[in-house]
């Protein structure tokens, strides 16, 4: 038996780039040596990482889908003797750079998604695959298999450059400056394990875009962006691109900034492997909290930034590399497998004409079309994906693309062909309408399988997608444009922070029991690469969310002026207005009247119960705490209508009490004389709940309280609009960290 899988290893490992399968090789050394207790746990987690094998979460050895699972999750401990590792499915990410992919990678990834996980292959917001519950000791035969067909896992996670997404209609668009897919593979693989970016203090994400206008690359919230655009020499037009820096959404939203308006093709990778240098060297390693690159250029300023990567730039030793790809650029154009034509008159059904409506998108070459393939969750199952790639070999020259809207895109595609293009993917259920639009919803995997998972972000979405469905053929395009995105945390995985409207789960506790809850997210912008960032205006049980939906929605119909756009919309009648006219969902019903709320969305199970037991007047008694955290939160909303006037100084001031006020409120349930004193305040806070860890995030750690200390010390500042919409930001989350603490010491019987 060992022979033959030396056999079958060896055949694998001729058929892939022999780099890749020298580090597949290495990975398994060193987990073996992991087993034998030979390598610690926090270097081997950093390795497993950075190959894209992640730990993943379970609920009392339990799916909520009733699928059984074995123990908890990947172990984070460094205990001697520790099995944990391999007694637990985890996540395997698989890079897709700029989302293309052919027939043979997609039959490829049913095989894996059938054979190693739980059937499903999940799309992720960067283009990336997932596929959950699988066992560490397959990874080493799953990459191996992977890499046989050109497709790799290092750096899918860990520290070091994620998966380079871009544009999925790069090369078809006809708003594009030029085809960027060439380019975006050019840094994939340069950067693909080079020797200056594996010291990185956490993630750095690339993105490249065809236009400035659109939001198919959303370069606006990466570390690294690039735009495509041309201008004119000596009457010869110039390609080249904006190159940004510093962006990220995650807990605080960061914008990118301009590093340099025009960067040449010849100087695109020397120039990121500057800024890579740069970030390396200069980023935070110890504080994994601030070690993103927006926190270096925020800190630093994009000027003194950007002297920084230019005078980098000079040191670098001249690399072949940078230039070679030019000379290679013909291997990515791509053109029509069938000749181009009209869609044909008077053909197909209401549910064929919609769907020609929905999901196609006109191409610059005439008579040929994107398909969009919608995938509800992003999920797709082995059947359908071998499906899907003998549709790709028939209609194309076996190409596709994914999204970050987790879908697929079918390229050059005759409109002649929609018909009949339409009755394979029927055959498979991928015929699916309404894709990018309001139904089309995207979540992040939440409570599903991930470890910081707050609420069910994929139950939600499901039941939203499933009651707008019902109203989609009334439904006024105003309305069917809007994109809702759904986090389960406040990380922004679903890119909540972008949409038009948009969800991240918290959780609140009502009486003695707890209530999975969402904080409504407006005032975000899509279009522009991510234009501009919405922020929290008010948390809502997650089972009042569909009417939250529903009333947004309606009154934006009803009220809009002609054109208005939603995020306009949003501007014109205010926040104060918004929440007023949510008002009367913010409180749940008690337990004893409507049990359901105090479940999650596809979850029968209470979301949460304490131990401190049921009380003779349960959920009518109001405490000292809640006062305060009523206060902290009335304050953080009126921080934000004070920056929507305009007034960053004053709302920022209303920010930093917010905080105060939360944790006065924590400090109350252990010494009820704290002084109004913000010294006060904080020294008793300190001493109580940092310095005892108590306030502790059991994932972030530190971080929240950091945000209170932080705006202590800058409380004589003066803040512009985006230092105040940061600091509202953390006010925010620094509450929902309050929330938390409060909680988990109720839990504890404190």
């Amino acid at each position: 038996m060992k022979i033959s899988h030396e056999i079958w290893k060896e055949k694998l490992n001729k058929s892939m780039n022999p780099e890749w399968a020298r580090e597949i090789d290495i990975f398994e050394t060193e987990m073996q040596l992991r087993q034998q207790d030979k390598l610690e746990e926090k270097l081997f987690a950093e390795t497993r990482l950075r190959r894209g094998a992640y730990g993943q979460r379970y609920d009392n050895g339990q799916r909520h889908d009733g699928v059984q699972t074995q123990k908890l999750e990947f172990s984070d401990k460094n205990t001697k003797g520790s099995n944990t590792l391999w007694d637990a499915p985890g996540m395997q990410r698989i890079k897709v750079p700029y989302g293309g992919l052919n027939a043979e990678q997609l039959e490829l990834m049913a095989d894996v998604a059938e054979e190693y996980s739980d059937g499903i292959a999940h799309i992720t917001t960067r283009q990336d695959f997932q596929l959950h519950y699988i066992h560490i000791e397959d990874t080493p035969s799953l990459m191996r298999r992977l890499a046989s067909v050109g497709i790799t896992t290092r750096e899918a996670c860990g520290n070091s450059v994620r998966n380079i997404t871009a544009c999925p209609y790069a090369g078809v668009c006809p708003d594009q400056a030029f085809d960027v897919t060439p380019y975006a593979h050019a840094l994939t693989f340069f950067l693909l394990g080079h020797p200056d970016v594996q010291d990185f203090g956490r993630k750095f994400k690339p993105a490249f875009s065809g236009c400035k206008q659109h939001a198919c690359g959303l370069t606006n919230i990466h570390d690294l962006g690039f735009i495509a655009t041309a201008r004119q020499v000596n009457g010869k037009t110039e390609h080249g691109f904006e190159m940004y820096v510093g962006g990220g959404l995650g807990a605080v939203p960061h914008q990118a900034k301009l590093l340099a308006e025009f960067v040449s093709p010849e100087e695109m990778l020397p120039l990121s492997q500057a800024v890579c240098r740069v970030f390396a060297r200069l980023g935070e390693k110890k504080n994994r909290n601030r070690a993103r690159i927006k926190f270096l250029v925020k800190d630093l300023g994009i000027e003194e930034f950007q002297r920084l990567v230019f005078e980098e730039r000079k040191t670098l030793q001249e690399d072949p590399r940078w230039t070679e790809f030019l000379n290679h650029m013909d291997q990515f154009a791509e053109k029509g497998k069938r000749p181009a034509g009209p869609l044909p008159e008077n053909v197909g059904d209401e549910a064929f004409q919609r769907w020609v409506k929905t999901n196609t998108r006109p191409q610059i070459q005439k008579d040929y079309v994107t398909v969009t393939i919608a995938l509800p969750l992003g999920d797709i199952t082995p059947d359908q994906l071998r499906s899907l790639a003998d549709i790709v070999r028939k209609y194309t020259h076996e190409t596709i693309r994914t999204t970050v809207e987790q879908n697929f895109v079918l390229r050059w595609i005759s409109q002649a062909d929609l018909p009949e293009l339409y009755q394979d993917l029927k055959k498979t259920e991928l015929a699916l309408a309404e894709a990018n639009h309001i139904e089309d919803i995207v979540a992040c995997p939440a409570t599903d399988t991930c470890k910081l998972g707050v609420a069910s972000s994929r139950g939600l979405a499901g039941e939203l997608r499933r009651q707008l469905a019902t109203k989609s053929y009334q439904m006024d395009e105003a309305i069917k444009n809007l994109h809702i995105k759904v986090s389960g945390c406040f990380n922004s995985c679903g890119q909540q922070h972008v949409s038009d409207i948009g969800f991240y789960g918290v959780g609140r506790k009502v009486g003695n029991y707890m209530v999975p809850h969402f904080q409504v997210v407006l005032g975000g912008q899509w279009e522009n690469n991510g234009g501009s960032y919405g922020l929290p205006i008010v948390a809502i049980p997650s089972k009042n969310i569909p009417q939250v939906v529903d009333r947004m929605t309606s009154r934006y119909l009803a009220e809009r002026e002609s054109n208005e756009s939603f995020q306009d919309f949003i501007k014109r009648i205010g926040k104060v207005e918004i929440k007023k006219g949510l008002e009367d969902l913010i409180k749940p019903p008690s337990y004893e009247e409507n049990p359901s709320y105090y479940s999650d969305w596809g979850d029968p199970r209470e979301y949460s119960t304490g131990d401190i037991g049921v009380g003779e007047c349960a959920g009518e008694v109001v405490s000292l705490i809640d006062f305060d955290f009523a206060a902290a939160e009335r304050e953080v909303f009126e921080a934000q209508v004070l920056l929507d006037e305009k007034k960053p100084q004053e709302a920022a001031q209303k920010a930093y009490w917010s905080m105060l006020h939360a944790a006065k409120g924590l400090v109350k349930l252990e010494f009820l004389d704290v002084a109004e004193d913000p010294d006060k305040i904080l020294e008793e806070f300190r001493k109580r709940y940092y310095d005892t860890k108590k306030f502790f995030d059991p994932y972030a750690g530190p971080k929240f309280a950091q945000y209170l200390f932080d705006a202590h010390q800058q409380k004589e500042r003066n803040f512009d609009e985006e230092a105040a919409h940061h600091l509202i930001e953390e006010s925010q989350l620094f509450i929902e960290a309050s929330h938390s603490c409060y909680n988990r010491l109720g839990s504890q019987g404190n």
